[in-house]
């Protein structure tokens, strides 16, 4: 199967209970996975450094927080073949992981908190709240940074970034 059609069945793929596939660990799915892994590593870099400096993006860099875990565990379910729907619903996507893992379990509550920066500050539906502060975008990187090194820590050196 090629990268691209495989690519394309995780993304289409829309139940609620997607089939297991296989486990094989092919040349294509570690360039696959290792590729999520790379885009949440970019995310995360990103985060931080929209965050710095005197003049912070915050809205933006939040943002960041919540695509980076997102893209973490679209790779840990990559890398055990598990199809999932086209979702920034990183709680439904851990969901999905707790079926392969049940420690995942102890990070719902984090999906839960990062989701809502897919987009939370994107778009001045509240006219007086236009940025997290300080302390909110903290959280969110702290947590996305643990769910990153919790997922990455699951999976072989082979598809590190």
């Amino acid at each position: 199967m090629s990268l691209t059609v495989f690519a394309t069945l995780l993304f289409r793929f829309n139940t609620k209970s997607p089939p297991k596939v296989n486990c094989f660990m092919s040349d294509e799915i570690i360039l696959l996975v290792r590729s999520w892994l790379v885009k949440a590593t970019s995310d995360l870099l990103a985060a931080k450094r929209l965050a710095d400096g005197d003049d912070p993006l915050r809205d933006v860099a939040i943002y960041h927080c919540q695509q980076s875990a997102e893209k973490v565990v679209k790779g840990y379910l990559t890398f055990h073949h598990i199809a999932f729907t086209r979702s920034h619903d990183v709680e439904e996507l851990i969901a999905q992981a707790v079926e392969i893992d049940s420690n995942f379990q102890d990070w719902l509550d984090v999906g839960d908190s990062l989701t809502r920066y897919a987009t939370a500050f994107r778009y001045p539906t509240d006219p007086l709240r236009l940025q997290p502060d300080t302390e909110e975008f903290n959280q969110a990187l702290s947590d996305a940074e643990g769910l990153f090194d919790f997922v990455t820590a699951l999976l072989p050196d082979a598809v590190q970034p």
